[in-house]
């Protein structure tokens, strides 16, 4: 085989690893949402949801979402406004006294007298130097003070989880598989605590099984009655991406391992749960002229997500719909 055909057939392989390298993460995310995080938790959507047993780290940031971004200098979720204090106290203390340190610098070599002319001598600039010192050590001392007092008045003023927002599975062996174990404490933000029932975990194992089953049949119409309206819109897009290509994904076999509450909340006339589910599936992606798995396939894995569920106030368990899925950091 010449030179030429063997270094022309290595490019050709190099090509098609690189394509593959391209096209695994989409082939490899394949199931309903595609491996990513969207939807809207209400007036949480921004803040992440506290970590679970089940969910020990941190739930990804939203990638697509209808909920407004908060609009910069707004409260924080602890309810600080952002940039009001914090670590950039002191170095703005000390980078504006720097500044007129080096302005003054300046003024001397402009005048002729020598960068620290401006300033009788070297002795002045040690003063100013000790000087400086001490009003950065009182300014730390009066922050840190002030930072106590407003985090001790945090803690005094009601911002405690209501003692009613517990899991009613507390403590208990998992359901299903595993389960809905111990829950989180929420964090204090706009919103009133509420209890759950056992019917309501039943119902978010229920609508895992079902709104994949919906996804697996392309049945838009199902996926609309067991999720929100923006939720429906993003299976449609993904539903309808898929026919362009020629393809279709099948999910079977669905079967949560473990599940626990992180929190659960009403704000107005809207309650929303959010739990962590890790779950087992089986996830194809078919050809649809010939039915048979496409390169890539992912096949049966396990997955852990963390599922928010929507519903009138009032309401009852069968009331719930998906609202949004987000993945683990």
């Amino acid at each position: 085989m010449s030179r030429f055909f063997m270094l022309k057939r290595g490019s050709l392989i190099s090509l098609a690893l690189a394509l593959l390298l391209a096209l695994a993460p989409a082939i490899a995310e394949a199931r309903m949402g595609r491996g990513g995080s969207f939807g809207s938790r209400g007036f949480r959507t921004w803040s992440a949801p506290p970590s679970t047993r089940t969910m020990p780290g941190t739930a990804s940031p939203f990638d697509r979402s209808a909920a407004p971004r908060p609009a910069p200098g707004m409260a924080s979720p602890m309810g600080q406004p952002r940039g009001a204090f914090g670590g950039s106290f002191g170095r703005g203390l000390m980078g504006g006294l720097a500044g007129g340190l080096l302005g003054a610098g300046l003024i001397g070599l402009l005048t002729g007298h020598g960068l620290f002319g401006g300033m009788m001598g070297f002795a002045s600039v040690i003063g100013l130097l000790l000087q400086i010192a001490l009003l950065v050590f009182l300014a730390r001392l009066a922050f840190n003070w002030f930072a106590r007092r407003n985090a001790n008045v945090m803690a005094g003023a009601g911002h405690r989880p209501s003692p009613g927002f517990t899991s009613p599975f507390m403590g208990r062996a998992p359901f299903g598989a595993a389960g809905f174990g111990s829950g989180a404490a929420p964090e204090a933000a706009m919103a009133q605590p509420i209890r759950l029932a056992a019917e309501d975990f039943n119902a978010f194992e229920r609508l895992l099984g079902e709104t994949q089953a919906a996804y697996s049949r392309e049945d838009i119409g199902a996926l609309r009655a067991m999720s929100t309206a923006e939720m429906a819109s993003y299976f449609d897009d993904e539903l309808e991406e898929n026919r362009r290509k020629g393809v279709a994904n099948r999910v079977s076999d669905v079967k949560l391992l473990q599940g626990d509450l992180s929190e659960a909340w009403r704000e107005g006339v809207d309650e929303y749960a959010t739990v962590a589910m890790r779950f087992a599936l089986n996830d194809e992606i078919l050809d649809r002229a010939t039915g048979k798995p496409a390169p890539g396939s992912p096949g049966a894995m396990e997955t852990t997500e963390a599922w928010t569920f929507h519903r009138p106030s009032g309401a009852g368990a069968r009331d719930w719909k998906l609202s949004a899925i987000q993945q683990a950091a």
